[in-house]
């Protein structure tokens, strides 16, 4: 579990295929980000596990076809700047929301505005991620913890303070890019209780109780 709130940027210095899979080298800027083998990390949001080091810390991972199916990774490339965040300890503060590191499509930045200090930026996304979009909610982009500004029917966007562009990779993003997305969990866990079916012993479903329960 992750809390999408990037601890540094790295590079990707390596990229080699493997049928449907790909090995990943990335090397992070910032010394001590120390992860032990088998441990997990949040690249661009896509939690992957640590294989190996290598020298000058090179770290190594695998992306299965799974995750390159639905992550920008399907064409990643070296020299790629990524975000990078090490799996939250059961001791540490959740200051960001909770992010699984599963990825569950990718957006394209239509719009970027500049408002003062801030940059309001506009990502399409699927239809199928729109339910799970709402104002004033979470959303993880390219593993970043944000929150939604507003939400359209196949839009959402989110407001970009100075921290935030210069911790990320957001500072190098532009309009046409893609990004990963990952929608808050607990919103996909209420549409799923919603759109379920039936409750036990009654015929009515959550939906109905919830709306004459003043939801």
């Amino acid at each position: 579990m992750f809390t999408g709130l990037i601890e540094t940027i790295g590079t990707v210095a390596g990229v080699r295929r493997h049928g449907k899979s790909v090995e990943l080298c990335v090397v992070p800027d910032a010394g001590g980000f120390d992860v032990e083998i088998g441990g997990s990390v949040a690249i661009d949001g896509v939690c992957l596990t640590l294989e190996k080091r290598g020298s000058g810390g090179r770290m190594f991972f695998t992306a299965v076809a799974e995750t390159l199916n639905r992550t920008t990774f399907d064409n990643i490339t070296t020299g790629r700047r990524v975000n990078l965040e090490r799996a939250m300890r059961a001791d540490g503060r959740l200051d960001g929301h909770i992010v699984l590191g599963h990825v569950d499509a990718v957006g394209k930045i239509i719009a970027d505005e500049h408002v003062g200090v801030s940059v309001v930026r506009t990502v399409r996304v699927t239809r199928e991620l729109a339910p799970f979009m709402a104002e004033k909610g979470s959303v993880a982009i390219d593993g970043i913890s944000l929150t939604i500004a507003k939400a359209g029917d196949d839009t959402i966007s989110v407001s970009l303070i100075p921290a935030t562009i210069g911790k990320t990779t957001m500072s190098v993003k532009k309009v046409g890019d893609i990004v990963n997305i990952e929608c808050d969990v607990f919103a996909r866990y209420i549409y799923r209780m919603i759109t379920a079916g039936v409750l036990p012993g009654g015929d009515k479903t959550l939906l109905d109780k919830m709306q004459k329960s003043g939801f």
